[in-house]
Protein backbone atom coordinates (compact mmCIF):
# COMPACT_ATOMS: atom_id res chain seq x y z
CA UNK A 1 0.00 0.00 0.00
CA UNK A 2 1.18 3.48 -0.80
CA UNK A 3 1.57 5.47 2.38
CA UNK A 4 2.00 8.79 0.59
CA UNK A 5 0.53 10.77 -2.25
CA UNK A 6 2.69 12.88 -4.55
CA UNK A 7 1.11 16.04 -5.95
CA UNK A 8 2.74 18.91 -7.83
CA UNK A 9 2.70 22.24 -6.01
CA UNK A 10 1.48 25.49 -7.51
CA UNK A 11 -0.40 23.89 -10.41
CA UNK A 12 -3.97 24.20 -11.63
CA UNK A 13 -6.69 22.27 -9.84
CA UNK A 14 -7.30 20.03 -12.89
CA UNK A 15 -3.67 18.90 -12.78
CA UNK A 16 -3.95 18.11 -9.06
CA UNK A 17 -7.04 15.98 -9.73
CA UNK A 18 -5.34 14.24 -12.69
CA UNK A 19 -2.38 13.38 -10.46
CA UNK A 20 -4.68 12.22 -7.64
CA UNK A 21 -6.88 9.87 -9.68
CA UNK A 22 -4.33 7.11 -10.41
CA UNK A 23 -2.96 7.34 -6.88
CA UNK A 24 -6.43 6.96 -5.35
CA UNK A 25 -7.05 4.07 -7.75
CA UNK A 26 -3.83 2.39 -6.54
CA UNK A 27 -4.79 3.02 -2.93
CA UNK A 28 -8.12 1.25 -3.51
CA UNK A 29 -6.42 -1.66 -5.31
CA UNK A 30 -3.85 -2.20 -2.60
CA UNK A 31 -6.09 -2.05 0.48
CA UNK A 32 -9.31 -4.03 0.89
CA UNK A 33 -10.61 -2.26 4.02
CA UNK A 34 -13.23 0.29 2.98
CA UNK A 35 -13.01 2.35 6.18
CA UNK A 36 -9.23 2.69 5.86
CA UNK A 37 -9.54 3.71 2.22
CA UNK A 38 -12.26 6.29 2.88
CA UNK A 39 -10.29 7.76 5.77
CA UNK A 40 -7.24 8.15 3.55
CA UNK A 41 -9.22 9.52 0.62
CA UNK A 42 -10.89 12.14 2.81
CA UNK A 43 -7.49 13.17 4.22
CA UNK A 44 -5.92 13.37 0.76
CA UNK A 45 -8.75 15.47 -0.67
CA UNK A 46 -8.77 17.82 2.31
CA UNK A 47 -5.01 18.33 2.30
CA UNK A 48 -4.32 18.54 -1.43
CA UNK A 49 -7.30 20.69 -2.38
CA UNK A 50 -7.54 22.53 0.95
CA UNK A 51 -11.25 21.90 1.43
CA UNK A 52 -12.87 22.89 4.74
CA UNK A 53 -14.53 19.50 5.33
CA UNK A 54 -14.42 16.19 3.45
CA UNK A 55 -16.28 13.06 4.40
CA UNK A 56 -18.52 10.17 3.56
CA UNK A 57 -22.05 9.20 4.53
CA UNK A 58 -23.36 5.67 4.01
CA UNK A 59 -26.92 4.49 3.50
CA UNK A 60 -28.18 2.57 6.52
CA UNK A 61 -31.91 1.99 6.27
CA UNK A 62 -33.74 5.33 6.35
CA UNK A 63 -30.59 7.40 6.96
CA UNK A 64 -27.25 8.44 5.66
CA UNK A 65 -24.88 7.71 8.56
CA UNK A 66 -21.57 9.49 9.01
CA UNK A 67 -18.47 7.61 7.91
CA UNK A 68 -14.81 8.58 7.77
CA UNK A 69 -14.17 12.32 7.46
CA UNK A 70 -11.64 15.11 7.93
CA UNK A 71 -12.73 18.38 9.50
CA UNK A 72 -14.86 19.68 12.31
CA UNK A 73 -17.68 17.87 14.12
CA UNK A 74 -20.32 16.62 11.68
CA UNK A 75 -23.98 15.66 11.56
CA UNK A 76 -24.29 11.97 12.35
CA UNK A 77 -27.56 10.99 10.61
CA UNK A 78 -29.35 12.58 7.66
CA UNK A 79 -32.76 11.54 6.34
CA UNK A 80 -33.31 10.91 2.65
CA UNK A 81 -34.22 14.15 0.89
CA UNK A 82 -32.94 16.39 3.74
CA UNK A 83 -30.09 18.80 3.18
CA UNK A 84 -27.68 18.59 0.28
CA UNK A 85 -26.55 15.06 1.19
CA UNK A 86 -30.07 13.70 1.55
CA UNK A 87 -31.14 15.37 -1.70
CA UNK A 88 -28.17 13.88 -3.57
CA UNK A 89 -29.11 10.45 -2.21
CA UNK A 90 -32.76 10.94 -3.17
CA UNK A 91 -32.03 12.16 -6.72
CA UNK A 92 -28.94 9.97 -7.28
CA UNK A 93 -27.21 13.04 -8.72
CA UNK A 94 -24.27 15.26 -7.88
CA UNK A 95 -25.38 18.51 -6.30
CA UNK A 96 -23.12 21.54 -6.18
CA UNK A 97 -24.35 24.45 -4.05
CA UNK A 98 -22.56 27.79 -4.58
CA UNK A 99 -24.04 29.35 -1.42
CA UNK A 100 -25.46 27.00 1.21
CA UNK A 101 -27.56 29.78 2.73
CA UNK A 102 -29.54 29.86 -0.52
CA UNK A 103 -30.23 26.09 -0.47
CA UNK A 104 -33.66 25.48 1.02
CA UNK A 105 -33.38 22.87 3.76
CA UNK A 106 -29.60 23.08 4.10
CA UNK A 107 -28.39 21.35 7.26
CA UNK A 108 -25.76 23.53 8.92
CA UNK A 109 -23.37 21.16 10.65
CA UNK A 110 -20.91 24.07 10.75
CA UNK A 111 -21.73 27.76 10.43
CA UNK A 112 -18.37 28.15 8.65
CA UNK A 113 -19.51 26.12 5.64
CA UNK A 114 -20.32 28.43 2.72
CA UNK A 115 -20.53 26.14 -0.33
CA UNK A 116 -20.94 22.39 -0.73
CA UNK A 117 -20.74 19.59 -3.25
CA UNK A 118 -22.18 16.11 -2.72
CA UNK A 119 -21.48 13.20 -5.07
CA UNK A 120 -23.39 9.91 -4.88
CA UNK A 121 -21.43 6.66 -4.69
CA UNK A 122 -23.13 3.77 -6.43
CA UNK A 123 -23.11 0.05 -5.70
CA UNK A 124 -24.32 -1.21 -9.06
CA UNK A 125 -27.40 0.99 -9.72
CA UNK A 126 -28.14 1.94 -6.11
CA UNK A 127 -26.77 4.85 -4.12
CA UNK A 128 -24.71 3.27 -1.32
CA UNK A 129 -23.34 6.51 0.07
CA UNK A 130 -22.20 10.02 -0.74
CA UNK A 131 -18.97 11.97 -0.80
CA UNK A 132 -19.65 15.31 0.92
CA UNK A 133 -17.28 18.26 0.62
CA UNK A 134 -17.73 21.68 2.20
CA UNK A 135 -15.82 24.87 1.59
CA UNK A 136 -15.60 27.95 3.76
CA UNK A 137 -15.70 30.04 0.55
CA UNK A 138 -18.81 30.90 -1.44
CA UNK A 139 -18.93 29.45 -4.97
CA UNK A 140 -15.81 27.33 -4.47
CA UNK A 141 -16.82 24.37 -6.67
CA UNK A 142 -16.91 24.26 -10.45
CA UNK A 143 -17.34 21.74 -13.28
CA UNK A 144 -13.79 20.44 -12.79
CA UNK A 145 -14.72 19.49 -9.23
CA UNK A 146 -17.89 17.78 -10.45
CA UNK A 147 -16.03 15.86 -13.16
CA UNK A 148 -13.14 14.64 -11.02
CA UNK A 149 -15.07 14.00 -7.80
CA UNK A 150 -17.52 11.87 -9.79
CA UNK A 151 -14.55 9.89 -11.13
CA UNK A 152 -13.30 9.37 -7.57
CA UNK A 153 -16.79 8.28 -6.45
CA UNK A 154 -16.87 5.82 -9.36
CA UNK A 155 -13.53 4.36 -8.29
CA UNK A 156 -14.86 3.90 -4.76
CA UNK A 157 -18.10 2.37 -6.03
CA UNK A 158 -16.18 -0.19 -8.06
CA UNK A 159 -14.70 -1.56 -4.83
CA UNK A 160 -18.07 -2.10 -3.13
Amino acid sequence: MSESITISKGVEKAIVYKELLPQIHNLLLNESDLIANLANISAVLKETLEFFWVGFYWVQGEYLVLGPFQGSLACTRIRKGRGVCGKSWETAQTISVPDVEQFIGHIACSSLSRSEIVVPIFRKDTVAGVLDIDSDTINDFDQEDVLFLEKIATLIGQTL
